[in-house]
């Protein structure tokens, strides 16, 4: 049963204490990884949870500097939570944790600002550092994976050398574009940014023209097929 769970260790409860919640299905690996916090005093575990929704919920009420997901769990997916906080845009830093060695999951994992992203074999190595570095404002990612990272950033240069246009376009056309990837209706960007219905669909016409798209929906097509590679 998921649970919330005040940190036993006071060493831990300082003004600079990195404050954690830990979310994952199985209790003894959860309580693995929270052994292997703990080995830090300026680790503070909030809270360990063992489904997505109840990791989103503990992330609301405790509001802690870094959550680490298992991609897979009951109720929601890690996918999902990250999905959720990510759209709320609260200041909690995400951390995924996985058995798998998946490029697909890296890539969505990332596009969805999380910052960290630890395998399950490594854990015991890499998570502590993974903690301190997303906590610092910096990315971690198991160095096993560094061939999906290398991947990632190839395919987002070839991008730019296909699309020059990409280059053109401005900030607010950029984050722009990253919202319609993300599937967001005009009236949906044009809340989240405070603008108008109307400026949203002049600033998607300017991303199509300098990228040299036509046709209605060819701007979300190039979106969505493009979502891990445009920066």
């Amino acid at each position: 049963m998921s649970q919330f769970l005040s940190s036993p260790n006071p060493a831990a409860s300082t003004p600079d204490s990195i404050r954690v919640v830990v979310a994952d299905d199985h209790p003894v690996f959860r309580r693995g990884l929270i052994q292997v916090l703990r080995e830090d005093p300026s680790i503070r575990i909030l809270a360990e949870v063992s489904d997505g929704r109840t990791a989103v919920q503990a992330v609301r009420s405790l509001k802690p500097d870094v959550v680490v997901l298992d991609i897979q769990m009951p109720e929601l997916s890690g996918i999902d939570a990250a999905r959720i906080l990510h759209q709320e845009g609260g200041p909690t830093r995400i951390i995924f944790i996985t058995a798998f060695k998946d490029e697909d999951l890296f890539n969505q994992a990332l596009d969805l600002g999380v910052k960290g992203y630890v395998l399950k074999d490594s854990a015991a190595d890499d998570l502590l550092a993974g903690v301190k570095a997303v906590a610092a404002g910096t990315r971690f990612i198991s160095p096993t994976l560094s061939d999906f990272l290398y991947e990632r950033g190839h395919k987002t240069r070839e991008l730019h050398k296909a699309r020059p246009g990409l280059d053109a376009l401005t900030a607010t056309e950029r984050r722009i574009l990253k919202m319609v990837a993300m599937d967001k209706t005009s009236k949906e960007i044009a809340s989240e940014l405070g603008i108008s219905h109307r400026t949203v669909e002049n600033h998607r016409a300017n991303c199509a023209l300098k990228l040299d798209l036509r046709g209605s929906h060819s701007l979300l097509k190039f979106a969505f097929d493009n979502k891990s590679h445009l920066t």
